[in-house]
């Protein structure tokens, strides 16, 4: 498959580029920065929130789906955060409709749920309580993905992101934690996954502590292998946990994060 793959520069998006392409997937970089050094595959600097220098990127490229992993990943206001989610993800979609490319990828956050108090296991049919305008952007840019997909019958899989990284961080992490190799098993399924429509799945692993609710990936084919469980005893417990616990967004829902919209 070959895929445009959006923040292909970022923390994830470069752990993607050699992840899918050790699965045989031929991956297109898309990113403000040029290519990391030693990415030898067609690379293109544009600003995924200009349509047009996206449409250019779309009419150069045969495509066969998009990765959108693009973003600021951090708290902004109102409109430099639905510019960074909301409109990036609109530009992307108008090309795909334009050259008719049919599946897209997204990166969600689970700050699109994470005003949602801590209790049982939360699923996707739970209503969306973002923490954050980047939390908002995030719940933007699925209403974007759910109308494109109804108009145009494109297949749209949101993955509603953990905590990324090496290894789990800190207390909270044991429950939310996405291992690298595991996000690019998630990434392919939902690449690959037949015909799902419009489908919103959490993206984290197999972890014993979980909060959310990981059938919807596995209908999809996501079967994740790791578990924050393993590195528990590597992990302290700090100030600051229990108020991380109460929200599923952790700190993103305490009053330090809460900034003027304008």
């Amino acid at each position: 498959m070959r895929v445009l793959l959006a923040g292909a520069g970022g923390t994830i998006g470069r752990v993607l580029c050699e992840g899918l392409a050790g699965r045989g997937h031929e991956v297109v970089g898309l990113d403000l920065v040029p290519a990391p050094e030693g990415v030898t595959g067609a690379w293109h600097v544009a600003d995924c929130a200009d349509p047009d220098a996206v449409a250019a990127v779309f009419a150069e490229e045969t495509l066969d789906a998009v990765l959108h992993f693009a973003g600021i990943p951090g708290e902004r206001g109102l409109a430099e955060s639905l510019t960074s989610h909301a409109v990036t993800t609109a530009a992307l979609l108008e090309a795909m409709v334009a050259h008719r490319v049919t599946r897209i990828v997204y990166a969600s956050s689970n700050h699109a749920v994470g005003r949602t108090p801590r209790q049982g296991l939360l699923t996707v049919d739970h209503r969306p309580r973002p923490d954050t305008f980047y939390g908002v952007g995030k719940v933007a840019a699925e209403a974007l993905l759910s109308l494109y997909a109804d108009r145009h019958g494109l297949d749209a899989v949101s993955c509603r992101i953990g905590s990324f990284t090496e290894t789990p961080q800190n207390v909270r992490a044991l429950s939310t934690w996405l291992s690298p190799a595991d996000c690019v098993r998630m990434a392919e399924a939902a690449l690959t996954a037949p015909a799902p429509g419009y489908a919103v799945v959490y993206g984290i692993s197999a972890n014993t502590r979980a909060w959310w609710d990981l059938e919807p990936g596995r209908r999809l084919g996501y079967e994740p292998q790791d578990d924050a469980e393993t590195y528990a005893g590597e992990v302290q417990a700090a100030e600051g946990d229990e108020e991380a616990a109460a929200h599923v967004g952790g700190p993103f829902a305490a009053r330090s994060f809460e900034i003027p919209a304008f």
